[in-house]
């Protein structure tokens, strides 16, 4: 593992589930499983458009750290016992449609998805950041480190996006508009269901 990174191995949490404050870890986890899990049908999505194009390794890169995003939340759910949403089997084909479908307005339209996708993440990450610090930041440091350097790697598919020309997709502002209120959405529902 870099220096820095966060080992993706089984959680070693040392918390007794009774310090938590169930309601906001529950939340938490509930949403960062379900965001991830759509991650990664977004990704499949896009890959099965565009996996043979020049884009394609770019995509899959991005798309073996959501994997492992989704793996660490697997985790965490049965350390802290946090059930799933059950929205799962509704984000299973919301998510693949949105990849496929951006990625059938080519490589632009494919990036123009992952900027929208990965800024609101972020910035739910940055929001739970938050929360967990004023809850208690000792208590929680595995879980802070963990969605630090999640939030850190969504930022770093953002800025590929980017990159890879996202602001020239067609329609890019209202494109990146529309992705983000279903996003907002996504995790509104996700949170609590």
């Amino acid at each position: 593992v870099p220096a820095g990174a966060v080992s993706l191995r089984c959680c070693s949490t040392r918390v007794s589930l009774e310090d938590v404050n169930r309601p906001v870890i529950d939340r938490i986890i509930r949403v960062d499983h379900a965001g991830e899990y759509g991650a990664n049908r977004i990704y499949a999505g896009q890959m099965a458009v565009l996996g043979r194009s020049s884009v394609g390794p770019v995509i899959q890169q991005m798309w073996n750290q959501e994997k492992d995003h989704l793996k660490k939340f697997n985790e965490l759910m049965v350390a802290y016992r946090v059930r799933p949403t059950v929205l799962l089997p509704f984000w299973n084909v919301a998510g693949f449609v949105l990849g496929a479908g951006s990625a059938l307005l080519g490589k632009k339209g494919a990036m123009a998805c992952t900027v929208a996708v990965e800024e609101s993440i972020s910035d739910h990450y940055n929001s739970q950041i938050r929360t967990l610090m004023e809850e208690d930041p000792e208590k929680y440091k595995e879980l802070l480190q963990v969605i630090k350097q999640f939030r850190d790697d969504e930022r770093e598919h953002h800025d590929i996006g980017l990159e890879h020309d996202a602001e020239a997709a067609p329609a890019y502002s209202v494109l990146k508009t529309a992705i983000q209120l279903g996003c907002k959405a996504a995790i509104f529902l996700s949170e609590r269901i």
